[in-house]
């Protein structure tokens, strides 16, 4: 009876690094597998982060104030929106009924489109939401936090969250109440994303999904040089740091009009659950090769500054290891290519997208496989991809080492947490896990596997974890299932140890309440 939504993008959007601008216009088709009629449609919209209005708990803090999304056209199944609705109760499962199609929440991160009666999308039936929208990417020296920076003056941009995105529905929670607030990430329906991202020419873009039209974008240069890039693991030039300007690091602009001087880069990603792109005027764009368990070679990308050359200097050869590693570990990476892109944020995954350098480089490409193909709600059960990740990069760490990995020291660390009024059960919402967030997210899960693989040994917890990532791939698995299918696959119950490591911090309090001593002894 498992259902999930999907959600099909198609978007145009157009940047002018003059004013930092990002204008685009998007067509959503959304599929309602669900057995419900839906009567709202909840929407994401993360640039409002950036707002006066600003709903940061953290020590997060965005560079730039500017106006958020700007939404200025909205149509459903080609009704035009009523855009001044006013901030409705609650969120998009609940709130005041309508006589017209209307918008709530416009200049919040969680927004929502209400339906009138007998306007509501039919169970197993589709909807198209139409949008135009515009937003000033936010950068500046004072950004704190990934993501709370995405450009470095108007040379070098990095859009993540950029689109109005439709909201998860499930059938936990119906649409997904929770608000963007800065640490905690994502939970976004997979679909097909067809976009075409306008750039002055001479600039590089890299993103999520394969190029569709290199003729058009690139030189012949580097159409022959990226030809020969899955022919062996050498790292290739595709535009060097000499090749900078429309001609020498792109196609020259054929464009007339408003298209005078620009190129239009066209990329289709299918079944991932975001879209994410950078673009430099100066990028220097390498290239290399990993070869997938049961798939064969695909490409790797690497997009950097030439003054940062540096922390690019192995990261073909991490990369190649981490997707080779983790698809031998759980399961064979799905996607086509992957990217590397550098700027401001240095620590951030997409769907075949990371924007990291060496540095980060295993850990982020980790997310490969959750929650890019094992879709978990990041917002509420960090735990399910940021805590899998950090165990995983334990074993990939001691394999790049060649040697065995150590796993009963990560327990050490909690016993410095443990008992703590700052410590959150797992199961708590990373959204309110306060100062505690770190831990909660990353660090304590490592040492729930750990505990686990001295109960039933290492090996078993990694062979379930790999059936659980092939059986939940491209759905979203709640915490009940991943309980429910550990305990399958290891044939046991172990509620017990789920109740104590999810859903509670009690700690051991021991002591030495008396010693004797016994002479001569």
């Amino acid at each position: 009876a498992y259902w999930k939504l999907r959600t099909d993008y198609t978007i145009r959007a157009s940047l002018d690094p003059a004013t930092s601008q990002l204008r685009g216009t998007e067509k959503i088709v959304i599929h309602n597998t669900s057995p419900s009629p839906l009567s709202q449609i909840g929407l994401r919209l993360d640039q409002n982060i950036f707002r006066a209005h600003s709903y940061l708990a953290s020590s997060w803090m965005p560079s730039e104030v500017t106006d958020g999304m700007v939404i200025t056209r909205a149509v459903v199944n080609g009704t035009e929106l009523n855009l001044t609705g006013p901030a409705a109760p609650g969120n998009c499962n609940a709130g005041p009924p309508v006589t017209t199609p209307t918008a709530f929440n416009f200049t919040m991160t969680n927004a929502c489109i209400k339906l009138p009666a007998g306007a509501a999308i039919a169970a197993n039936g589709t909807a198209t939401v139409e949008l135009d929208w515009t937003f000033k990417v936010a950068g500046g020296p004072t950004g704190v936090g990934h993501r709370m920076t995405s450009r470095w003056a108007d040379s070098l941009y990095q859009l993540t969250q950029w689109y109005p995105r439709v909201s998860v529905y499930d059938d936990l929670r119906g649409w997904d109440p929770e608000m963007y607030l800065g640490p905690s990430e994502f939970y976004n329906n997979f679909g097909r994303f067809d976009v075409t991202i306008d750039v002055p020419a001479g600039w590089i873009v890299g993103a999520t999904g394969t190029l569709q039209n290199p003729g058009d974008v690139l030189t012949p240069t580097a159409r022959e040089r990226l030809a020969q890039v899955t022919q062996s693991d050498a790292r290739t030039t595709i535009v060097g740091p000499d090749e900078v300007g429309p001609g020498r690091s792109t196609a020259n602009s054929t464009g007339t009009g408003a298209m005078t001087g620009r190129l239009a880069w066209h990329f289709v990603a299918d079944t991932v659950n975001d879209f994410a792109f950078g673009s430099a005027r100066n990028y220097i764009w390498q290239a290399t090769r990993a070869t997938i368990p049961g798939r064969g070679a695909i490409p790797v990308h690497m997009y950097y500054l030439p003054n940062r050359a540096a922390l690019y200097r192995d990261a073909d050869t991490i990369a190649r290891h981490s997707l080779e590693f983790y698809s031998k570990l759980w399961m064979p990476y799905e996607f086509p290519q992957m990217t590397m892109i550098d700027g401001p944020s240095t620590g951030m995954e997409y769907p075949m997208v990371v924007m990291s350098n060496r540095g980060a480089a295993d850990h982020e490409i980790a997310h490969s496989w959750w929650p890019m193909m094992v879709g978990n709600n990041e917002t509420w059960y960090g735990w399910m991809d940021e805590g899998f990740n950090q165990y995983m990069n334990i074993l990939s760490g001691a394999d790049a080492r060649g040697v065995a990995p150590i796993l009963n020291n990560v327990g050490r660390g909690y016993g410095n947490v443990s008992g703590s009024e700052t410590e959150a059960p797992l199961m708590w919402n990373g959204n309110y896990a306060g100062s505690g967030y770190s831990y909660h997210t990353y660090s304590k899960t490592p040492p729930m596997l750990s505990m686990l693989g001295g109960i039933v040994g290492d090996s078993a917890v990694q062979r379930a974890m790999s059936e659980y990532a092939k059986a939940w791939k491209f759905k979203h698995p709640s915490p009940w299932d991943y309980m429910f299918f550990m305990n399958r696959a290891l044939n046991q119950d172990l509620g017990w140890f789920w109740y104590y490591w999810l859903f509670t911090t009690e700690a051991v309090q021991g002591s030495i309440q008396n010693v004797t001593s016994n002479a001569g002894t």
